[in-house]
């Protein structure tokens, strides 16, 4: 039984930490690109990976405030998602697909690559740009805290709160936008866009912003990641959290303003549950070592993960609050 609590415990801090708040705004940005506009955007990670190493750049190397970093971090994704845009915005939705993809690939291995490692660092991590954040902290960020049967330290504590915040108003302001004139607009693009464009409207100028507005809040995700793990390495903003961001969003439902953020914390717990459930009972032989090992864990809580998408494919495509008709339009 104490070890069934440890694990409710440690799947809740996980659903509640800066990973599930990582992965919940990179899915707020897709669900203004793919669930509201039917923009493929297969390159999310990339807008992270610039607003993390916006601020550990501007803080380490240029000896910049805080405050400004953040700015240089949201600067750089706005820029790219220019770069993106302009090119491809006006072709067909899968040219951005592979435009953002390799262009989210390309930066990572840029960033780790030695030309840019006097900038970077490279492989061996950033670190030592938190300090203005820290600082901020209303409570002593070395101070131990027990919420939900889990032990959160100050400073971890600090980092959800501001990234739940930001989660807030995230969805505040898409909860805004979405019903507002020029939403409506956005929505009726990612239904038939020729139809839009027959009625007068600039499609090519609200796809860039849309592509720019969900860059920007792919950003402070990966501001958050960066605060949370203290340290800043390439390897950190690989594609495969893309790919994660986009289950989230399946699962909690796309074109659905709580989607992102349901789909996030669910996925946190099951992944931090099965791991911290299994374990126990590994070790202590009720699971015998030759049926399944401790090292298979980490395999396990993500096949069952894949086990649960497929069932909601098959059961609800929309996703636990989404709407059938959202999933059966084609993005263009």
């Amino acid at each position: 039984m104490t070890e069934f609590l440890d694990a409710l415990a440690s799947g809740g801090k996980a659903a509640l930490g800066f990973q599930a708040i990582f992965i919940c705004l990179l899915a707020v940005g897709l669900n203004m690109h793919f669930g509201y506009t039917g923009l493929l955007n297969f390159g999310q990670v990339a807008f992270a990976m610039l607003g993390g190493f916006g601020i550990g750049v501007a803080v380490t190397k240029w000896d910049l405030p805080f405050g400004v970093g953040i700015l240089v971090g949201l600067g750089a994704a706005v820029v790219l998602a220019l770069l993106l845009g302009l090119p491809t915005l006006r072709l067909r939705a899968d040219y951005l697909a592979i435009a953002t993809i390799a262009a989210a690939e390309g930066l990572r291995l840029l960033f780790k690559s030695g030309t840019a490692t006097p900038v970077t660092n490279g492989t061996q991590s950033l670190s030592g740009f938190s300090g203005g954040f820290t600082d901020l902290c209303p409570w002593d960020p070395t101070r131990t805290f027990r919420i939900l049967g889990a032990r959160w330290d100050g400073r971890d504590l600090w980092v959800a709160t501001v990234g739940w915040t930001i989660v807030a108003l995230c969805c505040l302001l898409t909860w805004l936008l979405v019903r507002s004139p020029w939403g409506r607009v956005v929505r009726s693009i990612r239904e038939d866009e020729d139809a839009v464009r027959a009625l007068g409207k600039n499609v090519y100028a609200h796809k860039m912003q849309v592509l720019v507005l969900g860059g920007v809040i792919g950003a402070l995700g990966g501001m958050i990641n960066a605060l949370g793990t203290g340290s800043l390495n390439p390897d950190n903003y690989q594609n495969a959290y893309t790919f994660l961001a986009y289950a989230v969003l399946i699962l909690g439902g796309a074109a659905r303003v709580l989607g992102p953020v349901v789909g996030a914390v669910i996925l946190l717990f099951i992944v931090s549950f099965t791991d911290a459930a299994l374990r126990p009972l590994i070790e202590n032989g009720v699971i015998p070592e030759g049926l399944l090992t401790v090292p298979d864990v980490a395999r396990l809580r993500f096949v069952l993960v894949g086990i649960l998408l497929m069932a909601l494919l098959v059961f609800r495509p929309q996703g636990i609050f989404g709407d059938r008709r959202e999933v059966m339009l084609d993005a263009r």
